[in-house]
Formats: structure tokens, C-alpha cells, sequence
């Protein structure tokens, strides 16, 4: 196992240096052994202890994970926060309404005192970073099965953050890395009071809307301020009107320095997930399971939704952030299956695959360390195909909202059954807190008419062995008519009003539970699903096994190549530059986009591309105050060659002083392939200009009294 470990040292060390600037996400307490040599001769004026420290306020200080999916960043000694618009947008559409539309009319808070409060949003800052892999791999051998491996892994990562825990205030996790060759503990500081402070309009925040979501040249605003706040004794807190605003440890300058091509820039934040080690036949399986299967069920619950949303503001402000969630990776698979297709990625993957297989067989040691990696691969995405795809069907198609509502009964009929109180008073308490947000952004016959669709969808497309028992319902009671099945759920389930299940939850009854349709419905998904992950089991430890010694042997193999951990949402870095490129043949996208390219784009009533008159007005005016840029225009947004991906919307992008110059929110469709295959020639990351943004708070909206907390540099 050490030898390992040293091997994964010298390789990724080595291949640093071969490595093109563009890709890699890299790891914070690496920088100074791997990159900053590099950096340095690209621009970088800071050090690497400036960019993370344990010993000194640095810039990873300034970023934190955003809720559950997204980066931010703070950009005032108090606790002023930007990120993307579509970050905040669950957040702006709960405080909307038909008489307060702040989706369509944009929010500002012109005193501390209106800025408004969002229960369970989160910031979460990390503390430090450190490498756990010799205590945690210390309690493996290759004589356990994948189930002890795990349960061992799992106990010794609980110590781990138990210890490192213990008498703080602190969170912990101990992640994987290089598929389970390597451990990291990493320590977070958690901040629940963030308020929301202001917000553009759609018409600005989400201009393109589906159309444009994923494509260059961008023309979004694509950003929302909020504030963290701490305790009156600097720590973490519940949100309390005696709350205080954060006093960050960092936080970022602002530069409305004019760019130009080639400049340095960095990205940090929270990269999701990338696969850029994965096989060949996983390729496949995301291609024809995966991604086909989001792309057609995902499809037709979005037609169903959007028709609502157009006939009924109501519905459209219920369902906006919902609609959004959906058709992003909607689109992104459409992208990704076409550029997987076009670049010829599988093939490309089988022909690497066939190379390393013929390294392995050439030495004994390594055939019978490394033989098997990929036929366990292989038989494990095969063997798995028909039940992968049946539980993917599940989960898109079955999981409708009030199914999946009711679906959260199950733990609470146990307790019935049992007659346990307890249990009972601290589910029930539970789901009533859950009542009110369900219902605010539900609308029944929006959900009725998803259900219907959804039902028969699943039907005609899977399996009758998969189908759960309720399509026995269907057919003995309702003579095989959806329609009339679900019509019979919505008019007599307690889930379908506020009222009545609020009534049930103060005075539950296992009788009253178990006759409901919709509880019956969700709990024989639930009982379907819960036989299928047991069936898919298997395949996972034999796949996660060959994915484990797969990524060994090839850092093995490839001394000379760069062999950065896969993205898993812990804190990276990426350095490029602000570049164009060519797309096409003949074809040429210039690195940056201007406001009259916005207007140039306005449609009158268009819900994507239509505009407020008065930013027509000003931009036809040329009022673009200290804004613009000294050769005459209003800059929107740009693009860099920084390696990012879901996860990273928000992050700062920022410049070699260390300056914030811009929020990174998109990757562009001629690479959405970059998840598992980097293309250095295409991939682009899509940032708004923080020109455009500090533009929108002061001169469109009239909030540049924020501005005066920021540290504006030019």
C-alpha cells in the first residue's frame, strides 16, 4: 500500500509539469508541490500559502459551498456574498408571489434590515485539508470482500472525523479519491443564517433561459448577492434577528480592470462530479441508459409543466425553480450524447483500454494485480443493464411529486404498526415542518396531468416483471385506464390538500394511512425499489472494485500523463487564461460578449429573450458609468480554458492579483463531452463579466450602496 501511495506521489508530481494549464482540478494543499511553478509563468502574482493556509487567512477563506450544489464567494469584510442567479433561484422563487413577483421583477433590500431570511439555505466554509489515506487504508487488505472493505473504510472515516471533531463546532467527512485510493479529511465550518440581499430580474438573471443554457456566445447576468450572518459571538448560528453579519477571515477584491486575451485566470469553488477515468462500457451505459433515458422522460414532463406555467403566473412561479432543475441536465445530456457521438469517445476509450490491457499481460505481477480491472468493469455495466435501466425509469418517472411525497409515509407506518410514540411524534413533527414548503410551489392538476403521463410512460417502456403492484390496481379495478386510476388518487388521497393531511399529521391512524391511493401507489414503488438495489448490489461492489485497481494500474501505466482525482465536490482549483475559439470549421467565437449583443437578442414578450425597456434605454444611451470598458462597450460575459463543471456555478473567477473578475455559471455545448473526456481545444467555461454585475446592482437597479462595502479595484 505504500508503495502505491509513493507511486500516486511521483506520477501526479512528474505529470504536473507535462500537464496542459487548462485541465485539472486540483487539489488546494497540492498547489504548492504541483502547480504553482506553472502559475507563476501564466500570471499569478500570489503565493500558494495565499491561496491556502491553515496558519493565515488565505483565498480559500472567501469560498464556500453555496446550499447543496453551487460556489459563492465573500466579497465584503461583512459577509456580502455573490453567486449565480440560478444558484439562488429556489431561494427568490419561495419569496415570490403573484403581488411580490421577484422572479420577474428582480428584489433589492436597501437596509440590512429587508433582507430576507431563507430556512435551511447553508454556507459552508472549509478549514482545512488533510491526507488520511495511510490510517484509513491501514485497516484493508486485498482478502476482503468489497462489503468488509467498505464497513472498514466507513468505521476508521468515522473515527477519523469523530476525533477530529470533538470539542469544535466543526463538520467532517473523510472523501474518496482515485476511486478509493486515496483519503482526504476535510473539516467545514457551517453558517445557517444567509439572507437574501438582492436579485435581478429573469428577463436579466436567467436571459436565454433554456435556449441559450449551455451555449456561447452567453449573454446572462447570471447572479444573486445574499449575506451570511454569525452569532453576536462570531460563531455559526440559528437565524435570530440578534444575528450580526459574518466578519470573514477573507474576502475577495473586486477588479473592474479592462480584460484582454490570454489574460491569467483561476477558478475555485465546488466541482460535482467528473468521470473522466471512466471505461468504455461505462460510456456506453451513460449514452444509451443514462443520458437517453433523461432526455425522453424528462422531456415529456417538462411539455406538461411549461404549458401550465404559460397559462398561469401562479403555476409559473411555483414551478420555475422546479423547471429549472429539470431541463438544466435535460439539455446537458442532449449535449453530452451528441458530443460523445461526434468525438467518437467510446471507441477512442476502447482503443486506450486495449493498449493498457496489453502493458498488464506483458509482466506477471502486474496481470495479476491489475488483469481483471476491466472484466469486472464490463460484466458489472452488462449484468447490471436491464435493472439499471428499470431503476432510472423509476426514479424520473415514477418519483412525480405527490407519489413522491407520500413515499416519505413508509417510516411512519412502521412506527404505527409499532406503536412506537416517540417514533411517531418526531416523524409527524418532521413532515409538518415539510407541509407548508411542499404546498407552496404545488399545484394538483399540474401534478395530476405529470402523473397520468408519467404512469403510462413507464407502462410502455418497461418490463411487466418491473412493473410495481399498483399497475395490478390499474388493470383489475380501472380495466387498465390510467387516466381513471390517478383521477381516483387525486380526488380521495389526504396528499392532495394542505388541510387534510395536516388534520391526519395531528392525529395520525395506521388505518386511515394504509387505504390512502397515493400511499399505496408510493409504497409499492418504494417496495419495487427496494428489490432492485438489492439485485443491483452485486454489480456495484464488483464495479467499484474494478473502478479501484482500473485507476491504479493506469496511474501505473501513464508516468507522463496527467492523473488528477476525479472532481467529488470537495474544494478545487483550476488555472487557464481568457481565450476564444474555433468551434467549427470556418467557424470563430471571440472570448467576450457585450450588451448589445443582449439587446440584439430582445424579442417583446419573448419569456426568454424578452427585456426591461429601461436597460435598452440606458445601454442605448451609453450610460455604462465606470463600467465599460475603455474601448466603448458594456461587457456581459467572457470565457476562459478553466476546467470546471456542475458544482463550480458561482465560483469565482479571478486574477493573478487575486481579484475577483468574474462568476464562472456554464460550459459551453461543443464540449459536453468534458465530464468525461477534457477537450482542450473546446472546452470553455462561461463566466459573467463582474463588470456587468456591479453594472446591474448600481446603474440598472440603484443598489450601489453595496458597493461601498466591496473593495472595488481599477
Amino acid at each position: 500500500m505504500r508503495k502505491l501511495l509513493a507511486i500516486i506521489v511521483i506520477l501526479v508530481t512528474f505529470s504536473a509539469s507535462q500537464a496542459r494549464a487548462d485541465e485539472g482540478m486540483w487539489l488546494l494543499p497540492l498547489i504548492e508541490k504541483l502547480n504553482i511553478g506553472t502559475m507563476t509563468e501564466m500570471g499569478l502574482k500570489l503565493t500558494a500559502e495565499d491561496l491556502y493556509s491553515i496558519n493565515q487567512a488565505s483565498v480559500k477563506d472567501a469560498i464556500v459551498i453555496f446550499g447543496g450544489g453551487c460556489t459563492a464567494e465573500i466579497v465584503s469584510p461583512h459577509g456580502l456574498l455573490l453567486t449565480n442567479h440560478h444558484c439562488g433561484y429556489g431561494q427568490i422563487q419561495n419569496h415570490s408571489t403573484v403581488e411580490h413577483d421577484y422572479l420577474n421583477n428582480g428584489f433589492w433590500a436597501m437596509s440590512k434590515e429587508e433582507e430576507l431570511p431563507n430556512p435551511g439555505l447553508s454556507v459552508t466554509f472549509l478549514v482545512r485539508i488533510e491526507d488520511v489515506t495511510s490510517r484509513v487504508l491501514g485497516k484493508v487488505n486485498p482478502d476482503m470482500t468489497e462489503a468488509a472493505r467498505r464497513e472498514a473504510i466507513q468505521a476508521e472515516s468515522a473515527a477519523i472525523t469523530s476525533e477530529a471533531t470533538k470539542g469544535t463546532h466543526y463538520n467532517a467527512r473523510v472523501s474518496s479519491f482515485y476511486s478509493g485510493n486515496q483519503y482526504f479529511l476535510l473539516i467545514y465550518e457551517v453558517f445557517s443564517d444567509v439572507r437574501l440581499v438582492g436579485t435581478p430580474p429573469n428577463s436579466i438573471g436567467k436571459y436565454g433561459h433554456d435556449s441559450d443554457n449551455w451555449m456561447w456566445p452567453r449573454h446572462t447576468c447570471d447572479f444573486s448577492v445574499f449575506r451570511v450572518y454569525m452569532g453576536p459571538d462570531g460563531k455559526p448560528a440559528q437565524y435570530s434577528k440578534d444575528n450580526v453579519p459574518l466578519k470573514p477571515k477573507h474576502y475577495l477584491p473586486v477588479s473592474i480592470k479592462n480584460l484582454q486575451k490570454n489574460d491569467f485566470a483561476m477558478v475555485m469553488g465546488y466541482p460535482g462530479t467528473t468521470t473522466r477515468y471512466m471505461t468504455s462500457y461505462e460510456v456506453d451505459e451513460a449514452m444509451k441508459i443514462t443520458n437517453a433515458n433523461r432526455v425522453k422522460i424528462r422531456g415529456a414532463r417538462q411539455e406538461i409543466w411549461m404549458k401550465d406555467m404559460m397559462a398561469d403566473p401562479k403555476v409559473n412561479i411555483q414551478y420555475a425553480s422546479k423547471y429549472a432543475g429539470s431541463s438544466n441536465y435535460w439539455k446537458f445530456s442532449i449535449g453530452q450524447n451528441a458530443g460523445l457521438t461526434r468525438l467518437r469517445t467510446a471507441e477512442k476509450k476502447a482503443a486506450f483500454e486495449a493498449e493498457y490491457m496489453k502493458w498488464v499481460n506483458a509482466d506477471p505481477a502486474r496481470k495479476a494485480k491489475y488483469g481483471n480491472a476491466l472484466s469486472l468493469i464490463e460484466n458489472a455495466v452488462k449484468g447490471r443493464a436491464e435493472k439499471y435501466n428499470v431503476s432510472q425509469y423509476m426514479r424520473e418517472a415514477l418519483s412525480t411529486e405527490l407519489l413522491g411525497f407520500a413515499g416519505q409515509m413508509t417510516m411512519l407506518e412502521e412506527a404505527l404498526v409499532k406503536k412506537d410514540a416517540e417514533r411517531i411524534n418526531g416523524m409527524t413533527g418532521r413532515l409538518k415542518r415539510s407541509v407548508e414548503n411542499f404546498y407552496g410551489d404545488y399545484n394538483y392538476p399540474t401534478d395530476q396531468k405529470t402523473t397520468k403521463a408519467m404512469l403510462k410512460l413507464y407502462r410502455t417502456d418497461i418490463d411487466p416483471k418491473y412493473w410495481p403492484s399498483f399497475y395490478k390496481l390499474i388493470d383489475t379495478k380501472f380495466k387498465g385506464n390510467i387516466d381513471a386510476f390517478v383521477d381516483n388518487i387525486f380526488a380521495k388521497s389526504i396528499f392532495v390538500s394542505q388541510e387534510k393531511l395536516a388534520a391526519f399529521l395531528e392525529a395520525p391512524s395506521l388505518k386511515v394511512l394504509q387505504k390512502d391511493p397515493a400511499f399505496i401507489v408510493a409504497k409499492s414503488i418504494n417496495e419495487m425499489n427496494s428489490t432492485l438495489m438489492k439485485d443491483l448490489q452485486g454489480f456495484s461492489a464488483d464495479l467499484s472494485k474494478g473502478q479501484r485497481l482500473y485507476m491504479a494500474g493506469v496511474m501505473e501505466y501513464q508516468p507522463d500523463k496527467t492523473q488528477y482525482p476525479d472532481a467529488n465536490s470537495t474544494m478545487r482549483l483550476t488555472y487557464g487564461k481568457v481565450l476564444d475559439y474555433y468551434p467549427y470549421d470556418a467557424v470563430h467565437y471571440n472570448w467576450y460578449t457585450t450588451l448589445d449583443g443582449v439587446v440584439q437578442k430582445y424579442k417583446k414578450g419573448d419569456y426568454e429573450f424578452d427585456l426591461p425597456q429601461r436597460l435598452i434605454d440606458l445601454n442605448n444611451k451609453r450610460e455604462y458609468g465606470r463600467y465599460g470598458s475603455p474601448d466603448g462597450y458594456m461587457p456581459v460575459c467572457f470565457i476562459t480554458n478553466n476546467d470546471i463543471t456542475g458544482g463550480n456555478s458561482g465560483s469565482p473567477v479571478i486574477n493573478g492579483n487575486g481579484e475577483l473578475i468574474g462568476l464562472a455559471f456554464d460550459g459551453n455545448w461543443e464540449a459536453m463531452t468534458g465530464n468525461i473526456a477534457f477537450e482542450p481545444d473546446l472546452q470553455r467555461c462561461i463566466n459573467v463579466d463582474i463588470r456587468y454585475v456591479l453594472w446591474v446592482i448600481d446603474i440598472y437597479s440603484g443598489a450601489g450602496y453595496l458597493l461601498n462595502e466591496m473593495d472595488i479595484r481599477q
